[in-house]
Parts: C-alpha cells; sequence; structure tokens
C-alpha cells in the first residue's frame, strides 16, 4: 500500500464525488493490506456506480480470492450483461474467460 498514493485518491474522490475512477483505484491499492476495505470499497462500486464495468472484473478477482465463487460468478455474470449493453466486446471476453474458468 503506498500511503502517499492513498492520500492522492482520497483526495481526488472528496474532489469529485461522482466519478468511480479513485473509488475503484484505492479498492485496488486496499486488497492486498486491508481486506475488509476493498471489499467496502468494491461493494460501494456495485451500489453507487453500477455502470462503472471495471469493477466487474476485478471485484470478481477479489471475491474469488476470498473463496467466494459464488459472488465471484455473479459478479461477472453481472458485468457481461454491462459490457454488452455498452458494446465493449474485450471486456465481454475477459468476463467469459474468467467464467469459464470457474466451471
Amino acid at each position: 500500500m503506498n500511503a502517499a498514493r492513498i492520500k492522492m485518491l482520497e483526495t481526488f474522490r472528496a474532489e469529485d464525488p461522482t466519478d468511480p475512477f479513485p473509488v475503484y483505484a484505492l479498492a485496488l491499492e486496499y486488497q492486498q493490506t486491508d481486506r475488509e476495505k476493498a471489499r467496502q470499497l468494491f461493494e460501494l462500486l456495485l451500489d453507487k456506480y453500477a455502470d462503472y464495468l471495471p469493477t466487474y472484473y476485478m471485484a470478481g478477482n477479489f471475491f474469488m480470492e476470498q473463496d467466494d465463487l459464488t459472488r465471484a460468478g455473479e459478479l461477472w455474470q453481472h458485468g457481461l450483461v454491462i459490457a454488452k449493453a455498452q458494446a465493449d466486446y474485450g471486456t465481454m471476453k475477459e468476463l467469459q474467460a474468467a467464467l469459464d474458468a470457474l466451471e
């Protein structure tokens, strides 16, 4: 965890609470050092910024690492729906590959 980066991201988050990227970046920063904080940030992203597509792959990976395979699969499946709606075919392939590996 890089304390300076976290401080910078928290500043960005405070400056523009409508931007999901700082929340996403914070979740990624906390994944290795504070899993509960990372989980809270991923849940916030999924709740408040449900159309922010990058969340679904990384949150799915996070929950898979926590041995919550059901939650991981649900996130990747929901991400596929959003990726299709956004015509983001690269992300669709990535999410489908994650789902296929889960089975």
